[in-house]
């Protein structure tokens, strides 16, 4: 008898069934996750005895989410490579729509922790993303493929936060119900539609060694030109974070922005950024190539950062939101130059790698946005900097395009092969 969760027969090929599927997934692994932003804070304050209990929650529970993140992203990266990229998906992905409902009717905070740390674990599912994107790729159009990847999170980013408060004005727990029904669809089309993108022959065995946060840098290790761009990118996901953090505290403090303000002008670098990577990233790289892409991508949000931080008035601040909005092209740069870099039986190790570093600097980047914020900005402050924190992304961007620099002159020269195989 036949898993469920194997290939069924089907004349399509990855590259035809595959793309549009990753997609689809990326944003609806979003949507899921951002349905419920609006919602948590007040789901907590129904169970928490206090405001100061309520953050305490609310703190834990990010942290959580980030936690199991890094902990299980190199362990579904492995399983990938040993078991295939479909099943792995289509496993996180079942178990994505179960845990939704589970925090649905969760009856107090433990459960609803417990249903965080859940939801950390099948979100790792985006190194088998990562990974299927780069099995069924071509040189000519890798990055292409990453940049609409990229613009599929950006989408799900801005929309869910909005439809979760209108679903929230229904019922609390509603924005749940609706992810976990979109979880639930995504997982039937893949049932459905979903090719094996890794042919048996690019996989290898599942090492419990490699299949952890420590041992999977040591496996990047081996690359060390990936290893540099893991630590480049990094870097740029700590300004970022950092950033978020304080995007409204400072626009609120220094311009005396509002709320709708603030929902705009984070809507202008979400929908610029969509544009960038899902329309221009091509383009861009075929004409500069994957390095030149890559460094000034960082060049151009190091530059966005210093001007938010340096900016006078609100429409100085404003006018460096389109530079930001163009530095959208290094990640997907960055994401192709890794997958040339590494053989097929190792793509989702070092997309679990990645993950798995970048959802720790998650835990940090509010923590230092804050403790920066309020150290410069506190009444009586030494030094009033209000806009050290976007200075500390600066510095930390101007660190990544050094090491960025040092690696991509260390990348293997791109083979021109289309590296799609048939897959079983």
């Amino acid at each position: 008898m036949s898993s469920p969760y194997s290939t069924p027969p089907r004349p399509t090929s990855p590259r035809q069934a595959g793309i549009p599927f990753i997609m689809i997934t990326v944003l609806l692994d979003v949507l899921t996750f951002s349905l419920t932003i609006p919602v948590f804070p007040s789901l907590i304050r129904q169970f928490a005895v206090s405001e100061a209990s309520a953050a305490w929650w609310m703190g834990a529970m990010i942290a959580a989410f980030s936690i199991m993140q890094f902990l299980f992203a190199p362990v579904l990266g492995a399983l990938s490579d040993r078991f295939g990229r479909r099943k792995v998906i289509l496993a996180s992905i079942a178990g994505m729509a179960i845990d939704q409902l589970f925090m649905a009717f969760a009856p107090g905070l433990v459960w609803l922790l417990v249903g965080r740390m859940v939801a950390g674990l099948t979100a790792a599912n985006v190194t088998a993303a990562n990974a299927y994107i780069a099995d069924i790729s071509g040189p000519q159009d890798r990055a292409k493929n990453f940049g609409m990847m990229g613009a599929a999170f950006g989408v799900g980013f801005i929309t869910g936060p909005a439809l979760g408060g209108i679903l929230a004005e229904v019922n609390l727990h509603l924005p749940f119900m609706v992810a976990a029904g979109l979880a639930g669809l995504n997982f039937l089309y893949g049932l459905l539609v979903l090719p094996e993108s890794l042919a048996p022959a690019n996989r290898r065995a599942f090492s419990l060694a490699r299949a952890n946060p420590v041992g999977s840098l040591r496996a990047l290790a081996m690359h060390p030109a990936v290893l540099g761009l893991a630590a480049s990118r990094t870097c740029m996901v700590l300004a970022m974070g950092v950033m978020q953090m304080v995007w409204v505290l400072y626009t609120t403090k220094r311009f005396g922005w509002s709320e709708l303000d603030n929902g705009l002008s984070l809507a202008a670098v979400g929908l610029t950024t969509v544009l960038v990577q899902g329309v221009l990233i091509d383009r861009i790289v075929k004409k500069l190539g994957e390095p030149r892409t890559a460094l000034l991508g960082i060049g151009l949000e190091a530059t966005a950062y210093a001007g938010y931080g340096a900016a006078s008035s609100a429409t100085a601040f404003a006018a460096f939101i389109p530079v930001h909005s163009m530095s959208g092209i290094s990640s997907p740069a960055i994401q192709s130059i890794v997958a040339r870099s590494v053989g097929a039986d190792e793509q989702g190790s070092v997309q679990g790698a990645f993950a798995s570093m970048q959802s720790l600097t998650f835990i940090l980047a509010p923590l230092i946005g804050a403790e920066l914020f309020e150290h410069f900005t506190a009444e009586g402050a030494t030094i009033p900097i209000p806009g050290m924190p976007f200075y500390f992304g600066a510095a930390m961007l101007a660190l990544a395009g050094l090491v960025a620099a040092w690696a991509v002159r260390r990348v293997p020269a791109p083979k021109h092969a289309d590296p799609v195989t048939e897959a079983a």
